[in-house]
C-alpha cells in the first residue's frame, strides 16, 4: 500500500455502512490507514453529531461541506471539491458505499485519476431507472475496481451488465453489522416519545413505525393525500409512530394535508437518531416504509415490513425476509396490515452472511487485494 484509503460518506445511510468498515480497517493486522471524507451532501449539525456518537464514528478528517442542490449541482460540486484530495493524499483506493450522489461523484473523479474504487453494497438493482439511486448504482458498478455485495443475487445483476466475476466479492451486509453491534444500546421507545412530549401509552398494545421520503410518494399532492388517508385507516387498527422526513413534513404543510394526521392515533416525530429508530423498530408490530435500509433492518430484526413501493433493489428481503411490496395500493396495504395483526405477517429468516462480520471480511479481502495490486 502507498497512501491511505479514502472512505467517503455523504448522507445518513452512508454512516451506518461506513462505521463498521472503519472499525474493521483499524482492527486489521496490520491496521489499514484511512482518511474519512464527509462530502456534506446531507448535513444537519445536530443530527450528524448524534449519529457519530450513536455509531461510535470518528469525526471526519475532511468535510467538503457541499450542501444541498439539484442532482447535477450537487454531483458537480462534490466532484470539484473531491478532486484536490486525490492530488494531496495519493490514496491507495477510494471506498464508496451505497447509492447517493456522493457515491457516484467521488467514483467518477477517482476513476478518471486512475485511483482504484471499491464499492460496498454493489450490484443491488430495482430495475427502475426513474430512481436517481438506480442510475448511481449502475454507473458506479460499471467503473469500480472491487465490488462487495450483500446478497448473492447481486452478482447475477453484475454479470448481466458485463462486470467480470473476478471484480466481485460476496461479503454480507455491513448495515447489519451496525444493527447488531448497536442493538443493546437502542433507546426505549417510550422514552423517545416522552422526549417529544408525546404519551408513551400509545405504544402499550403494539404499534407500527412509518417513514416516507421518496419523491414518488411525497412530492405529488394527490399521491401523498391518498397515502396519508390510507395510513389514517391503518392507525385506527394499530397506533402509528411516524418519523417525518423534512421533505415529507414540508409537503404535508404545503399541500394543506395536516388534518389527515390524527394525533390521537399517530405520534408524529422529527427525524430520529440511529439508536432511537433502532429502538422503535425493534419493538414494533410492523413497519411501513419506502426506505431501502429499513427493509434490510426489519428483516434482520424479524419485524414484518410493508414497503410502499412497486419495486425493491433488495429482493432478498422479500424472498427470504419479512418484506412485502404493497406499493401505494390502499387495499393491498390494509389487507397486509390485517394479516400482520392476525399473526400471519412474514417473519422470514436472516439472509446468508448477515451475521455482523461483513466489515471484517471486507477488511481482510481489501488488504490482500491492495497487496496483489502493488506487487
Amino acid at each position: 500500500m502507498n497512501g491511505p484509503v479514502l472512505c467517503v460518506v455523504g448522507a445518513r445511510p452512508n454512516f451506518m455502512k461506513m462505521a463498521p468498515i472503519l472499525r474493521a480497517l483499524a482492527a486489521h493486522e496490520p491496521p489499514i490507514p484511512v482518511l474519512l471524507v464527509h462530502t456534506g451532501q446531507h448535513y444537519d449539525e445536530q443530527m450528524s453529531d448524534q449519529l457519530f456518537r450513536d455509531l461510535k464514528l470518528p469525526r471526519p478528517d475532511i468535510n467538503l461541506e457541499v450542501g444541498s442542490g439539484s442532482h447535477a449541482v450537487q454531483t458537480a460540486e462534490v466532484m470539484r471539491r473531491f478532486e484536490p484530495l486525490l492530488d494531496e493524499h495519493h490514496p491507495s483506493c477510494v471506498i464508496v458505499v451505497g447509492d447517493v450522489n456522493s457515491t457516484l461523484a467521488c467514483t467518477l473523479v477517482a476513476v478518471k485519476k486512475h485511483v482504484p474504487v471499491v464499492h460496498v453494497e454493489a450490484g443491488l438493482r430495482s430495475g427502475d431507472r426513474l430512481m436517481p439511486e438506480e442510475i448511481n448504482r449502475v454507473l458506479t458498478d460499471q467503473v469500480a475496481d472491487r465490488l462487495y455485495t450483500t446478497e448473492r443475487s447481486a452478482a447475477d445483476n453484475l454479470a448481466r451488465e458485463g462486470v467480470a466475476a473476478e471484480r466481485v466479492c460476496f461479503t454480507g451486509n455491513v448495515m447489519i453489522d451496525s444493527l447488531l453491534s448497536s442493538r443493546e444500546a437502542a433507546r426505549d421507545p417510550a422514552q423517545t416519545l416522552a422526549a417529544h412530549g408525546l404519551d408513551p401509552a400509545l405504544l402499550a398494545l403494539g404499534y407500527g413505525v412509518v417513514t416516507m421520503h421518496r419523491p414518488s410518494n411525497v412530492d405529488d399532492p394527490a399521491t401523498l393525500e391518498a397515502l396519508l388517508r390510507t395510513l389514517g385507516e391503518v392507525a385506527q387498527k394499530l397506533p402509528l409512530v411516524f418519523a417525518l422526513h423534512p421533505r415529507t413534513r414540508g409537503n404535508i404543510e404545503r399541500f394543506g394535508l395536516d388534518a389527515l394526521l390524527d394525533a390521537r392515533r399517530t405520534a408524529l416525530l422529527p427525524p430520529q437518531g440511529y439508536l432511537e429508530m433502532l429502538g422503535l423498530m425493534s419493538r414494533a408490530t410492523l413497519m411501513l416504509t419506502d426506505s431501502g435500509g429499513l427493509q434490510e433492518e426489519s428483516t434482520a430484526l424479524g419485524v414484518p415490513c410493508l414497503t410502499l413501493r412497486e419495486n425493491t433493489e433488495r429482493p432478498i428481503t422479500v424472498e427470504q425476509g419479512t418484506n412485502t411490496l404493497v406499493g401505494r395500493d390502499r387495499q393491498a396495504i390494509l389487507q397486509s396490515v390485517e394479516q400482520v395483526l392476525s399473526g400471519q405477517g412474514k417473519r422470514g429468516r436472516v439472509p446468508e452472511l448477515w451475521d455482523g462480520h461483513a466489515a471484517e471480511r471486507i477488511a481482510a479481502d481489501l488488504w490482500q487485494w491492495l497487496r496483489n495490486r502493488a506487487s
